[in-house]
C-alpha cells in the first residue's frame, strides 16, 4: 500500500495499524514512541485507538514528536 508519511511517499504492508507504524518510525528515527501524536487524514488518532486503527491505501499520516523544554 502507498501512503504519505510526513509529506513523503511511503510503502507499507496491508493491515498495518497506527501502532505498528509508530513502532517502525520510532525504531528508524530513534523517537520515543510514548511522546508522539498521530494525524491521519487531518484528524488526530487518539492513542487509545492506535492498535485498532488500520491504515488504508492513500492515507496521509503525520507523526509529531512532543518536545519538552522551558
Amino acid at each position: 500500500m502507498n501512503i504519505t508519511l510526513n509529506g513523503e511517499a511511503c510503502e507499507i504492508d496491508a493491515g498495518t495499524t497506527v501502532a505498528m507504524l509508530v513502532a517502525m518510525v520510532s525504531a528508524d528515527d530513534g523517537r520515543d514512541s510514548r511522546g508522539v501524536a498521530i494525524e491521519r487524514n487531518l484528524e488526530i488518532v487518539p492513542k487509545s485507538e492506535h492498535a485498532s486503527t488500520v491504515i488504508e491505501d492513500g492515507d496521509r499520516i503525520e507523526v509529531v514528536q512532543f518536545v519538552g523544554g522551558g
